[in-house]
């Protein structure tokens, strides 16, 4: 950390506003191609989500190489750092075999035969999670313990000697040149820091909106980009939300919530008839992570004034949720609340307009169907909602991946300005699919990588050869084809 004055002034080549898991992977490209870069984040930890939010998962799917994989395998040297799951249980298996009792969701148990290079698929089931054997065979994705994560990502951090990181800091206002320049930032403490370039990595564009970049929210009708499954009329309508705990066995520690607040949970909370379905996940030492799918509909988490207020009531929720999962899963019976995340698991928010909108259209043509020639990201993941608000049938698999143009992180109108975060240049549609954690550290990685070589040439974002920014990017074992090249298969192989 860096001790400043009140009024004190920086100059550094690189500002990222948020820490959260494509700030971080921009912060660590460009430290390690030598500018200087000031990491900024309102909370107190690094991660965002992936730590704080309490999804402590990398979920399976392609494109997760990278900056994800030194994580993971920095991850291996920490006691209980890190595993690979395969499913165990599913709800949807045991109602087709009539088995009882029935389970509040999925379970996902580690399993220690199971790769890293194990984790890179989503797609190829056209039924999704209905194909047991496809996704027993699959379906694997990464559990880790938050603390350690944060460990780790201080590490890589510090490593370059070119990164400072200031946490429990904001900004205040931007400075530009009304040209689609930024020049600088004020922080909430008073320091003012010109830059070169600016990375907006918060999940709700906030740098981008301050700078007056144009914003959507919700879903577009169907007429704005033609999607197939958009709304015939936009809608304010945006995924659902989860606040994630922990339980394992009581053990020594002190716990988060007392006996008689769990006896003052009433008979009739929220749920109506049925609480939704939960993905319940082993961490690496035998403690299972419990996410709710969602603890909150979207629109009403929308409806809330106060961040304080909604996360009181999703709170509220999960102490409901634990008494029914220990009153109606055996195995469960014993559990004690360990933990719950200090901060919501928000799926969907702001979104910016960029140069080039990545769309539903394409997530179905494909890596096959697609030509763009700066792609700088590949990724899976099905268009996936969570809540009955949406007005989408659940998950949508893909039959193959889809590649996300370098465009989708510039603003639209703007030089030195790019957005790492799910807050980029996507539909709502395509914004369901290109949000998990991993997905966002390549998006990251691709920004702090092109902020390095702009820096190089003195050019803008819009002016950099999309060539040389894949080159770097697959020098850095980033996965931008598929099936990936043996040459990165084997460097994968090696943990």
């Amino acid at each position: 950390m860096m001790k400043t004055s009140q009024k004190e002034h920086l100059n550094v080549d690189l500002v990222i506003i948020g820490a959260g898991s494509g700030g971080v992977a921009a912060a660590i490209a460009a430290g390690r191609l030598g500018i200087t870069v000031l990491l900024v984040e309102k909370q107190h930890g690094l991660g965002g989500n992936a730590s704080l939010g309490g999804v402590n998962v990398w979920e399976m799917g392609v494109g997760g190489t990278g900056i994800p994989f030194e994580i993971y395998k920095r991850l291996k040297t920490k006691a209980d750092g890190v595993g690979i799951y395969r499913f165990n249980i599913h709800r949807k298996w045991q109602l087709k075999r009539g088995e009882q009792p029935l389970h509040p969701g999925a379970e996902l148990t580690i399993d220690p035969s199971l790769r890293y290079i194990d984790t890179l698929l989503r797609h190829g089931s056209e039924t999704g999670i209905d194909n047991e054997a496809f996704v027993r065979a699959n379906w694997h994705g990464v559990p880790f313990d938050p603390d350690a994560y944060q460990e780790v990502l201080g590490e890589l951090l510090a490593e370059p000697g070119c990164i400072s990181v200031r946490l429990g800091t904001t900004f205040k206002r931007v400075i530009d040149d009304g040209n689609g320049r930024l020049r600088a930032v004020e922080l909430d403490d008073g320091t003012l820091v010109h830059a070169r370039y600016f990375i907006d990595a918060t999940d709700n564009a906030y740098l981008c909106a301050a700078a007056g970049a144009q914003l959507c929210v919700g879903q577009e009708s169907r007429d704005v980009y033609g999607e197939p499954d958009a709304p015939l009329q936009p809608t304010q309508r945006l995924n659902g939300v989860s606040l994630i705990y922990r339980i394992g066995d009581a053990g020594n520690g002190e716990l988060p919530v007392s006996a008689a607040e769990l006896d003052a949970v009433p008979d009739q909370c929220w749920w109506a008839a049925d609480f939704p379905l939960a993905s319940i996940v082993q961490y690496p030492n035998g403690d299972l992570n419990v996410n709710m799918l969602p603890t909150m509909e979207g629109v009403e988490f929308a409806g809330f004034e106060r961040y304080e207020t909604a996360y009181a009531e999703c709170r509220r929720r999960v102490l409901a949720h634990f008494r029914y999962l220990t009153e109606t899963y055996p195995p469960y019976r014993n559990s004690v609340i360990k933990w719950i995340a200090p901060r919501l698991g928000v799926r969907e928010g702001r979104r910016i307009i960029a140069t080039y909108q990545l769309t539903q259209h394409d997530l179905l043509k494909g890596l096959t169907g697609q030509d763009h020639p700066d792609s700088i990201a590949i990724a899976d993941h099905p268009m996936d909602t969570h809540g009955s608000t949406t007005g989408r049938a659940g998950c949508v698999e893909l039959d193959q991946p889809y590649g996300v143009p370098f465009r989708s992180l510039i603003p639209n109108g703007f030089r030195n300005l790019l957005i790492a975060s799910r807050a980029a240049g996507f539909s709502s549609l395509a914004a369901s699919s290109c949000r998990l954690t991993r997905t966002m550290m390549q998006l990251g990685q691709a920004a702090g990588t092109a902020a390095g070589l702009a820096s190089e040439q003195d050019s803008d974002f819009s002016e950099l050869d999309p060539a040389k920014l894949r080159e770097s990017l697959k020098q850095q074992h980033v996965q931008l084809t598929y099936p990936m090249d043996d040459h990165l298969k084997n460097y994968l192989t090696h943990e």
